[in-house]
């Protein structure tokens, strides 16, 4: 299979771990100069269209949120030709109407991650991307047009909180988070999206719904028991949703989404290092040579 081939990927997230149906699978082990991604990348078909899958959290759910080596997933990705995200994550409800096993589609994020590398830019080279929609609006809309057919709640947008756990919020986080007009939290967006940004790549997620957090004074507090629960039912709904949604995808579209670094770069050209160069490559190589 050529891998030029395969500009889809989908990021399992929690429960997510290996995708049904592809066939002439690969497996692919990518070395980046941020290290190597969670697990090795499955490359396949899935009915008839080559796409990536990619475990965020590693087969066995190995590695915690702020743990993840998303740089090096994110690289890996824009490296064997990755063009689109679905990103597949777990998140917590902060409104009522927003049940377990909803799914929401957000457009906005609020950053309360602390611990994490959130750049490809780090040294000898200055970017200031554009990240006031962090969510690439055609993919989103690609993503709710698949819900149609599909026995569930869809929400189109909403505001996600991205903390930086392991540990679940408090109950005066979660009263917070809600009184800043967020819809739901989770842990794994952030720097995903971003990074996403960095590299040129669309990049959308389905965030299902496990859990009301803590803030509902009627239901008991997000225990992972209860995630795990309703984890089970929604990976069969987030696989079908992956058939659906990966047919819709216009890979023939452009989209400012692949063209963010075109403006972005401050650092002239001649002070940028050869190393820097060759290291980002994959993702600078358009505009600088």
């Amino acid at each position: 299979m050529d891998n030029a081939e395969a500009r889809i990927a989908i990021i399992g997230g929690s429960g997510l771990y290996e995708m049904d149906g592809l066939e002439n699978v690969q497996y692919v082990s990518v070395d980046t100069p941020f290290g190597a991604p969670s697990d090795e990348i499955v490359i396949g078909n899935l009915d008839g269209q080559s796409i990536v899958f990619l475990p965020r959290h590693g087969r066995g759910h190995r590695i915690n949120p702020s743990s993840i080596p998303v740089r090096a997933n994110i690289y890996a990705l824009k490296q064997i030709g990755v063009r689109k995200i679905i990103s597949v994550s777990a998140v917590g409800s902060l409104k009522q109407e927003l049940a377990p096993l909803d799914l929401v589609i957000p457009d906005q994020l609020i950053d309360r991650t602390r611990q994490r590398a959130n750049t490809f830019f780090d040294d000898g080279l200055v970017v200031h991307i554009g990240f006031a929609e962090p969510f690439c609006k055609a993919t989103s809309q690609a993503v709710y047009d698949a819900a149609h057919g599909i026995d569930l709640n869809v929400h189109l947008n909403g505001t996600m909180v991205v903390m930086e756990g392991p540990a679940f919020s408090t109950k005066a986080e979660s009263f917070m988070y809600r009184g800043w007009g967020a819809d739901i939290i989770g842990m794994t967006a952030l720097p995903e999206a971003k990074l996403a940004r960095e590299a040129e790549i669309c990049y959308a997620t389905m965030a299902w719904v496990t859990d009301y957090d803590c803030w509902h004074e009627e239901t008991e507090s997000v225990t992972v028991e209860m995630v795990i629960q309703n984890l089970l039912k929604n990976v069969a709904n987030s696989k079908d949703m992956i058939r659906k949604v990966v047919p819709l995808l216009d890979m023939e579209h452009s989209c400012s989404c692949n063209n963010s670094l075109q403006d972005s770069i401050i650092t002239q050209p001649e002070a940028i290092g050869q190393d820097i160069k060759s290291r980002l490559g994959p993702i600078i190589g358009r505009y600088i040579t």
